[in-house]
């Protein structure tokens, strides 16, 4: 278990660019390595943090760049829809792994007693609360989460349909929490609108580091040209 002066020497997330190094189990590039090289290539390219997904990632990372580390650990547990760091002990291995924050799901598909107890747990660690919808933000900020993000708009049942830019201002204006844009922020024209309303940070995950998904972009532009 981390010490309690170890997580206060973690690093502090600046304002700026976060890329998002995952690749999935089922994905072309899954390799903790090829993960540690996207983050060396995203600091080189100006991001001022990462998010990575599961221990073997964070730890490689950590040894490729010094920029602070948003860790997450994805599963799945049957009849459980919270995917994102969804119990206590991903909390806990994201501890020991010297997460800089730690992402949760604080969707309301997340019992609200779970994240008063991370608090509780470790109070001096910092979290990110990963929602979908304004309200769900504001519940954040009341708990005390210290950031947010809109990480989930659109990919809850509840939140189909709501536009990530409209939950943004509304977070931007009404959480106490610092409030970062996540999910489809997918341009740098959009990340600079989100900057400019008053994100504290933007994730850009897959139009960085998923070249799959980018390629098949492509592929589609130019299938329709021939």
């Amino acid at each position: 278990m981390k010490l309690q002066g170890e997580i206060d020497s973690m690093k502090e997330m600046g304002r700026g660019l976060i890329v998002s190094c995952q690749a999935l189990a089922d994905e072309p590039l899954h390799s903790s390595y090829i993960m540690s090289r996207m983050a060396a290539a995203a600091k080189e390219g100006g991001a001022i943090g990462i998010r990575a997904n599961s221990i073997e990632d964070i730890a490689a990372i950590k040894k490729e760049v010094d920029l602070p580390i948003i860790g997450i650990i994805k599963i799945d547990y049957e009849n459980m829809k919270p995917y994102i760091t969804p119990t206590m002990k991903e909390v806990d291995q994201l501890v020991e792994a010297g997460a800089d924050i730690i992402a949760v799901d604080a969707t309301i598909n997340q019992e609200e007693e779970f994240l008063k107890e991370i608090f509780k747990k470790y109070p001096e660690q910092k979290f990110m609360a990963d929602v979908s919808t304004i309200e769900e933000g504001l519940r954040a900020g009341e708990l005390g989460f210290h950031y947010v993000g809109t990480t989930l708009v659109g990919y809850t049942d509840h939140s189909k349909g709501i536009n990530n830019f409209q939950v943004l201002d509304a977070l931007i204006k009404d959480c106490k929490a610092k409030i970062i844009a996540e999910g489809n922020f997918d341009t740098p024209e959009k990340a600079g609108i989100a900057m400019k309303k008053g994100a504290y940070a933007v994730v850009v995950g897959s139009a960085i580091t998923r070249p799959q998904l980018i390629t098949k972009k492509f592929h589609e532009e130019v299938v329709k040209a021939l």
